[in-house]
């Protein structure tokens, strides 16, 4: 039944008019038309362009990730450059301590051994001179004691032996 009233109206939605259709078809052939001689062309150059841009970006950013690169193993380098100095540097600084620290102890060492010889001699120069004072006390004494002997007794023969025996007492000590 609808399809009757459709048929006999002569206005439905599925009923076909030739001349519109007519029209339809010219419309999109014109508008085909002037799309593809003006908007294609400027829409086609704008994609191309934007293509263009990305394409540049990425290479940009490409470079740019690899001279980053580049720069990481330039830093990575360096740092293991410069820890191999800094340990070159620590031992260095360790050997010329242990060198000053042996060179210090050298020296004590022999000052040491200075200041032991040089109280020895003065020990020795000490000895000496308390021997002579010793000895010219001796003497001293011993010609005194003489001096006594000889007011006491006038043997000379006596005296003689007496001199003789103090002078090889004193050369012993």
């Amino acid at each position: 039944m609808m399809m009757l009233l459709l048929a006999a109206g002569g206005g439905g939605l599925l009923s076909f008019n030739g001349g519109f259709a007519i029209w339809v078809l010219i419309t999109m052939v014109v508008f085909l038309l002037i799309m593809g001689k003006y908007a294609v062309p400027l829409i086609m150059d704008a994609l191309q362009e934007r293509e263009s841009r990305i394409k540049d970006s990425l290479e940009s950013a490409e470079k740019a990730l690899s001279r980053a690169e580049k720069i990481s193993k330039d830093n990575e380098k360096a740092l293991r450059e410069a820890e191999q100095k800094a340990q070159k540097i620590r031992k260095e600084a360790i050997e010329e301590a242990e060198l000053i620290r042996a060179e210090r102890l050298e020296k004590s060492k022999e000052e040491a051994s200075d200041m032991i010889a040089q109280a020895k001699e003065t020990i020795e120069q000490e000895k000496k001179r308390a021997l002579t004072e010793l000895r010219d006390e001796v003497a001293r004494l011993a010609v005194q004691s003489a001096s006594m002997i000889i007011d006491a007794e006038l043997d000379e023969q006596k005296n003689s032996k007496l001199v003789d025996n103090f002078i090889k007492d004193i050369s012993k000590n």
